[in-house]
């Protein structure tokens, strides 16, 4: 059996790798760790949760010992698609390169570019990124990337699926020719072996086992669910509770407001549960991977965020509450369970809208996967939601109350309009005119008031004002009917009759 003495390594990285627990390497270890110490080009293929990660750290690890690191000029550079996967990849070179002396640089975003800069002007023997954030400090000049010897592509599918690709052939420009390229990927489409094809030279192909495949220590099962989201959520906690030997789950969505909606519902129902998605900040999104891998809480609803790469060991179960639209995601997916040789559960719920991306996920995978307990032509009828039928039946309660107001409105606007008529009605036919003289002389009381600022500016006003007060105050005769208080000044004048 071969051991990883027998790989090559140097003896600070066996020593740590003893301390780690670990003495056989897996098969995408055994066969990408010797040919990358001899510095050869590596294309390596294998299922998530295989290992990937140490077939490129070790190698590199033994590869550093010679040389030092210059300020701002890295000596190896590691792409990464996401923070997570880049700040587990420097996890891994603190654990494996704690025997040696090196510099590791972590540069993603989220976090303080000064604080960045400091690790850059030390010289970086090891220099883990985002492409975006690389590119971010290239262009403010705080790196040359002249020195790199050794190039690492890793998650090179979740690359192309997030658009990094334009940066990945920047970036690749800026690297010496004669670099060495690791390249990694759980999945190898077509676009994706051309991608390969562009940056390697004379690789060694290691592939221990069939693109796109998922690993035979996970059960997978798929529930059937009606598209209501208050049903599948409901059909979700049931087959939570069912599970008795559940240990923590990782539950996906395909969009960020769904993750939101199901860790509301599930926090409200009692059950310890956290979320991550990507618009969440960074320290918030570390915090609670932290508190995931520490068992401080049980379930962790994710977007595909978190399917590709984390290396959370012990996880039980994985639950797709939305069935991936991108079959490869799928195969990111379960394979969060089912890690390093261990067993794990897969459940996939499953709605009529699903079936062709269903198909496409069998025909990837090149099997068929099991129902639970039987297919969507098994269903039972749809449910109504309590809170649904509630927030129907006082909908319908509204609206009846709101015809029966419109109309009683209604019939009171009319009594009223009516009532209104009368009374103007008997104002003009029946109003004795002493009544009706008292509405001038208190008009001409408010006249008479202090004038307002903006006739304190204005002193032609208060002429014009005084005139018209005249003019009613010394009117003897009876108010014209009809006016009320608003009577035109002209109708207040009295008309000089010439004698006949």
């Amino acid at each position: 059996m071969t051991t990883f003495a027998d790989l090559g390594l140097s003896q600070k990285v066996l020593s740590a790798v003893t301390d780690a627990g670990y003495s056989t390497p897996t098969p995408i270890q055994a066969g990408a760790i010797p040919p990358a110490l001899q510095r050869r080009d590596i294309c390596g293929i294998a299922q998530t949760g295989t290992g990937k990660t140490a077939s490129f750290v070790l190698p590199m690890l033994t590869l550093l010992e010679k040389g030092r690191a210059r300020a701002r000029m890295p000596r190896t550079l590691i792409l990464e698609p996401t923070r997570e996967l880049a700040a587990q990849v420097a996890e891994n070179f603190e654990k494996y390169g704690k025997n040696h002396k090196l510099n590791i640089a972590l540069l993603i975003g989220g976090v303080s570019f000064d604080e960045q800069d400091r690790k850059l002007e030390r010289g970086a023997d090891v220099l883990i990124c985002t492409p975006g954030r690389l590119l971010d400090h290239c262009e403010r000049g705080k790196l040359l990337m002249t020195g790199v010897e050794i190039f690492v592509i890793d998650e090179a599918d979740r690359m192309l699926d997030m658009g990094f690709i334009p940066d990945i052939e920047r970036i690749a420009k800026m690297i010496p020719f004669t670099r060495q390229t690791l390249f990694f990927s759980a999945t190898m489409p077509t676009e994706i072996q051309k991608l390969a094809d562009r940056f390697l030279q004379n690789p060694e192909r290691i592939e221990v086992a069939k693109p796109s495949s998922t690993a035979l220590t996970v059960t997978q099962r798929l529930v059937a669910s009606h598209n209501k989201d208050y049903e599948k959520r409901a059909v979700l906690r049931d087959l939570i509770k069912q599970q008795d030997d559940l240990k923590n789950a990782i539950i996906f969505c395909n969009r960020k407001k769904d993750v939101a909606d199901l860790f509301r519902s599930l926090d409200r129902h009692g059950f310890s549960v956290g979320a991550l998605h990507g618009d969440m900040d960074q320290r918030s999104r570390t915090t609670m991977l932290a508190n995931f891998k520490d068992n401080n809480i049980t379930l962790l609803v994710a977007s595909d965020v978190a399917a590709r790469g984390l290396d959370i060991p012990d996880v039980s179960h994985v639950f797709n509450f939305d069935v991936p639209i991108h079959a490869e995601d799928y195969v990111h997916r379960i394979g969060r369970t089912g890690r390093a040789g261990r067993s794990g559960k897969a459940f996939t719920l499953v709605t009529r809208s699903d079936t062709k991306y269903l198909d496409a996920i069998e025909k990837l995978i090149g099997q068929k996967i099991e129902w639970l307990n039987g297919d969507l032509s098994a269903l039972p009828a749809p449910m109504e939601s309590h809170d649904t039928g509630e927030r129907g039946r006082n909908k319908a309660r509204g609206r009846d109350r709101d015809r029966s107001r419109g109309k009683r409105d209604e019939t009171q606007a009319k009594a009223a309009a009516v009532a209104d008529n009368e009374t103007q009605e008997e104002v003009v036919v029946e109003a004795p005119a002493e009544n009706v003289t008292a509405a001038p002389q208190r008009r001409s009381e408010r006249r008479q008031q202090p004038a307002g600022r903006g006739d304190r500016q204005h002193p032609a006003n208060d002429d014009r004002r005084e005139r018209r007060n005249r003019h009613r105050d010394h009117d003897d005769g009876p108010t014209p009917v009809g006016f009320g208080d608003d009577i035109p000044a002209f109708m207040l004048v009295v008309a000089n009759v010439g004698k006949a």
